[in-house]
């Protein structure tokens, strides 16, 4: 099952690739590179993390044998990002595991698939343009190719709304509910990710609780992939130029 959660969560396009030129790396696209390698990355960190938070936890690995132990940690690690299915029981599992949940659920899968989250060529091509700004350099570069300004400009705009979305719910069922922020944040987050994760607070955040992780859900669910439609496809020609004023950013 977690193995078809991986390829479920790399996304149709990506899939295609890899069965046609899975022998030929070099050959491989952009998306097909940045969503292979940011998914091994997540795999690998958040069955780490799972490994080091949970390994004396009676509750969740701790009764397992060290076999047991590396696998419940990456079907832990797989799941938040696709399927959503549970093999520990998450109200048990201590905050810093809901928080990487948190992330993974955001992040979500890979573009064009059937997972949910701001997906990981986003994050893979913010990764990007923070190293070049790092860097110092003009352009954006991946492997061999120049990375076009509108695309870096649509994952900052898709991860900025991503934030604003789930900051703004986390308010708003914080003050509809008695339950701590890192509860209420795993909900929210799994409702805008899809995921049908919880910490067993869904049924018990009422009937305008009920309502707003709808919300989430439907957003989350048509949100990144029509809002990256419509930000591609948005293209106005300006036929003129303003003069530029430096600001001071941080």
């Amino acid at each position: 099952m977690a193995i078809a959660s991986i390829i479920s969560g790399l996304g149709f396009p990506v899939v295609f690739e890899l069965a046609r030129s899975w022998r030929r790396p070099a050959r491989w696209t952009i998306l097909t590179k940045i969503t292979v390698w940011v998914t091994a990355v997540l795999l690998v960190l958040g069955t780490l993390a799972f490994l080091v938070i949970e390994w004396r936890n009676p509750r969740t690995l701790g009764p397992l044998d060290e076999g047991g132990k590396v696998l419940a940690a990456f079907f832990a690690a797989v799941m938040p990002r696709s399927a959503g299915f549970n093999t520990l029981d998450i109200s048990q599992m201590h905050p810093s595991s809901w928080l990487t949940t948190d992330v993974l659920m955001f992040i979500g899968g890979g573009s064009a698939g059937t997972a949910g989250g701001i997906k990981v060529t986003t994050i893979g091509l913010l990764a990007f343009v923070v190293w070049a700004e790092l860097r110092g350099e003009g352009r954006v570069n991946i492997g061999h190719r120049s990375l076009p300004d509108t695309a870096q400009r649509q994952a900052v705009t898709i991860t900025a709304l991503g934030v604003t979305i789930v900051g703004l719910a986390t308010y708003l069922l914080l003050a509809l509910t008695p339950y701590s922020l890192d509860q209420v944040l795993f909900e929210v987050v799994a409702a805008f990710g899809t995921a049908g994760l919880s910490t067993g607070i869904t049924a018990n955040v009422g009937t305008a609780g009920h309502l707003l992780l709808v919300v989430l859900m439907f957003i989350g669910r048509i949100g990144p992939l029509t809002l990256g439609s419509a930000l591609a496809l948005n293209r106005r020609a300006r036929h003129y130029e303003l003069p530029e004023e430096r600001v001071i950013v941080g």
